[in-house]
C-alpha cells in the first residue's frame, strides 16, 4: 500500500440562498475542525477575485480565524493569486498567519487564469507570470532578510523592514499550482512542491512525470518535493449508496465557463480545462473513468487511491467532499468515513 498524506479542498458557498456569508464561514470552519478531528493533515481552498461564483477573496483574514480554531491542521489557499498583491504586504500577512498558527501555513503560489479578474483591477493579464515571478522573489527575500532593497520591473524597495518573520524557518512550505511545462520547470528550479486539479488522470500523470524528470536534472539534494492531486470525493457505506448520493451533484458539471475566452486565455491548458468542464456535465462515467472523482465505499476508495497514487504519481491526496449542492450531512459523513476508515490504510 502506498503511503499518502491527506487533505481537504474546501469548496465555498458563501452566497447560498438565504445564508449570510458569516454563517457560511462558520460552517466551513466547522468543516476544517472536522477534518482535523478525523486525521486530515491539510486544509486548502481557492482564492479568486471578481468571481461570478462563491469564493474566498481575503485568504489571510480567513486563515487568521482558522488558526485560532484549530491546533494541528496545516492550511492555506491553493493558490494565492500572487500578481494581485503588494508582495511585501503578502509576505508580512502570511508570516503573521504562520505566527498565529505556530507554524502551520502552507503557501500556494499561482498567477490566475482568468483575464477578467485582472481587467477589473486594471492589471495587465499578459504580464501576470512576470509579475508573479518577481513578486515571489520579493516574498522569499522578505521572509529571510532583515532589510530588503530591490529594484525590479514592477516593484522597487529601499531598505524595507518586513515584519514579522515566519514561525517556520526559513519560511513556510511553498507549493506551485502547476499545469504547464513552464510552471513545472519553474517549480523544479526553486525546489517547490506542486499541486494539480482539473486535468484528467492521464494528463496529470504525464505532468508529474515531467516534473520529476526536470527536478532530478536540477540536482537538488532531496528529498523530492511533494506532489498533490485534488479530486472530488464521496464516501458512503456501500458503492451503490455512494453513487446514488454523489451522482446527482456531480452531473451538474464542474464550474462552467459561461463567457467567450479572450485570445490571451486560449492556452492549451485553458482550452483543455474548458473541455473538461463541459465533459463533466450530465456524464457521471466521465468523472469516474478519468479519475476526476473518487466515489465508493471505504474499501473501494482505498483501492482507487492506491492505484491512482501509483499510476498518476501523487503522494498527497486532497479531496473536495463539498460537491456543489450536496447537503451538509452527506459532506460530513463522507469526511468522517474518509478519516476513520480510508486514511488509516495509508499511514
Amino acid at each position: 500500500m502506498a503511503r499518502l498524506e491527506f487533505g481537504i479542498m474546501d469548496g465555498f458557498d458563501t452566497e447560498a440562498a438565504g445564508s449570510l456569508p458569516a454563517d457560511a464561514f462558520d460552517r466551513h470552519i466547522e468543516y476544517a475542525k472536522d477534518a482535523e478531528r478525523h486525521g486530515f493533515l491539510y486544509y486548502f481552498f481557492i482564492e479568486h477575485q471578481n468571481a461570478f461564483f462563491p469564493c474566498i477573496s481575503s485568504p489571510n483574514v480567513y486563515l487568521g480565524a482558522l488558526a485560532r480554531e484549530t491546533s494541528t491542521l496545516r492550511f492555506g489557499p491553493m493558490v494565492y493569486q500572487v500578481p494581485l498583491y503588494h508582495p511585501i504586504r503578502l509576505a508580512q500577512d502570511c508570516a503573521m498567519v504562520d505566527q498565529l498558527s505556530h507554524g502551520r501555513l502552507e503557501f500556494g503560489l499561482g498567477y490566475g487564469p482568468q483575464k477578467h479578474e485582472f481587467d477589473r483591477w486594471n492589471i495587465p493579464f499578459t504580464e501576470r507570470r512576470a509579475m508573479g515571478v518577481e513578486a515571489m522573489e520579493i516574498v522569499l527575500k522578505a521572509w529571510t532578510e532583515e532589510t530588503l532593497t530591490y529594484q525590479g520591473e514592477y516593484w522597487t524597495f529601499n531598505e524595507a523592514r518586513p515584519k514579522p518573520k515566519p514561525f517556520q524557518q526559513p519560511h513556510p512550505p511553498v507549493w506551485m499550482g502547476a499545469h504547464s511545462h513552464h510552471s513545472f520547470e519553474y517549480a523544479a528550479e526553486l525546489n517547490l512542491h506542486v499541486a494539480q486539479n482539473i486535468d484528467i488522470d492521464s494528463i496529470a500523470g504525464e505532468n508529474f512525470a515531467y516534473f520529476k524528470e526536470v527536478w532530478e536534472a536540477r540536482g537538488h539534494p532531496g528529498p523530492m518535493p511533494r506532489r498533490m492531486l485534488v479530486r472530488h470525493v464521496h464516501v458512503a457505506e456501500t458503492d451503490d449508496l455512494a453513487r446514488a448520493e454523489a451522482e446527482p451533484f456531480l452531473v451538474k458539471g464542474m464550474r462552467a465557463q459561461q463567457r467567450i475566452l479572450a485570445a490571451e486565455e486560449r492556452t492549451p491548458t485553458m482550452l483543455e480545462h474548458v473541455r473538461v468542464y463541459e465533459a463533466t456535465r450530465d456524464a457521471y462515467d466521465y468523472w469516474i473513468d478519468n479519475g476526476l472523482a473518487i466515489v465508493g465505499s471505504p474499501k473501494s476508495v482505498i483501492q482507487q487511491l492506491d492505484a491512482g497514487s501509483k499510476n498518476v504519481g501523487y503522494d498527497v491526496f486532497c479531496g473536495q467532499h463539498q460537491i456543489s449542492g450536496m447537503s451538509n450531512e452527506l459532506v460530513k459523513k463522507s469526511m468522517r468515513l474518509m478519516g476513520d476508515e480510508v486514511i488509516p490504510a495509508f499511514a
